[in-house]
């Protein structure tokens, strides 16, 4: 695999991420079909990275397409929507599908997405060469969100972050877990995070959803995640983090009360849905201390930003609520 994607800190700068000064990495035309792309993830894959990408067409229709790139940065993005085949159940109907990750997990690429079944929930599917994909049963009831795999069993079973929601953008959400045997049946629902109050740490104040497969660290699963406050301008994203339990990650350890990063450039505040950081996929280099956070941004074009992996596993220590 090629080194993970990387720019060095800039000058002068404190901050304990920063974004790439490229940015955005993949417009909102980057195929000939798309009215915008956002809110996609990125995996390791042969000599180079693989991706599922969320591409919405000119008539805003959702749907998720592959890609694939040798850097990291400059993608390759196929010109037609992924086309599902039966994997655990004959019931594939979907009426839009945004929002992906993707991790490897065992034998096979896992994919879970926004799935529209009478509504939004967590759909899942899976691929072995981003050439052909299965999709499986929906994880869970409509409505449902943000469903993001551990990339690794905890005590024998998968297990799955996500954000019960309605039908709507909802002005509420907290993060859950759930567990499977056999990534067919779901249960042992418990709540991880909830938003935190106004006057404590506002940015995260009105909706909470777990962003990036959480990462394996030796202070616990670190957890990327995006918070939302309801402004006078309407909803507000930033990227925020948190610290759970090895063994039980329902159990919140440390949790960012400032943001990591929020919308502050013109491409992160401007475009279909202003003032939108929403993170989707990290890559991350334990031996070189590097972590590489995708993120959607104005719910229009993908960017990136980087951070040392142990500046952002001790800021989420030393600035916990």
């Amino acid at each position: 695999m090629s080194s993970i994607p990387w720019q060095d800190r800039p000058e002068n700068s404190k901050d304990v991420m920063w974004r790439y000064s490229e940015n955005p990495i993949i417009d909102r035309y980057a195929i000939p079909t798309s009215n915008s792309i956002f809110n996609s993830a990125v995996v390791p894959f042969g000599d180079g990275y693989a991706g599922v990408f969320r591409c919405d067409n000119k008539a805003v229709q959702m749907n998720i397409f592959a890609g694939f790139s040798k850097d990291g940065i400059n993608w390759d993005i196929n010109h037609e929507p992924i086309v599902m085949q039966s994997g655990n159940t004959e019931m594939i109907e979907s009426a839009y599908k945004y929002d992906p990750r993707v991790v490897w997990i065992e034998d096979r690429y896992w994919i879970t997405w926004c799935n529209g079944y009478n509504g939004p929930t967590i759909g899942i599917g899976y691929t072995f060469d981003f050439k052909e994909f299965f999709q499986c049963e929906n994880a869970f009831l409509p409505f449902n969100r943000n469903g993001v795999l551990f990339p690794q069993k905890i005590n024998g079973k998968y297990a799955m972050l996500s954000r019960p929601s309605d039908n709507g953008h909802t002005p509420f959400g907290d993060i859950w877990i759930s567990y499977s045997p056999d990534m067919k049946y779901w249960g042992e629902h418990r709540l991880v995070m909830k938003p935190s109050p106004f006057e404590q740490s506002a940015w995260q104040c009105t909706k909470v959803g777990a962003g990036p497969i959480p990462i394996l660290t030796n202070e616990g699963w670190l957890m990327i995640y995006h918070g939302v406050i309801n402004t006078c301008n309407g909803f507000r994203y930033a990227m925020g983090s948190a610290l759970l339990d090895v063994d039980s990650p329902d159990k919140v350890k440390y949790r960012t009360q400032p943001y990591l990063l929020g919308p502050a450039e013109i491409y992160e505040m401007v475009g279909d849905v202003p003032n939108v950081v929403f993170p989707c996929a990290a890559l991350h280099d334990t031996e070189e201390d590097k972590l590489a956070v995708y993120y959607g941004a104005a719910d229009t074009a993908v960017a990136i930003a980087f951070g040392k992996l142990s500046e952002v596993i001790q800021f989420t220590k030393d600035n916990s609520l």
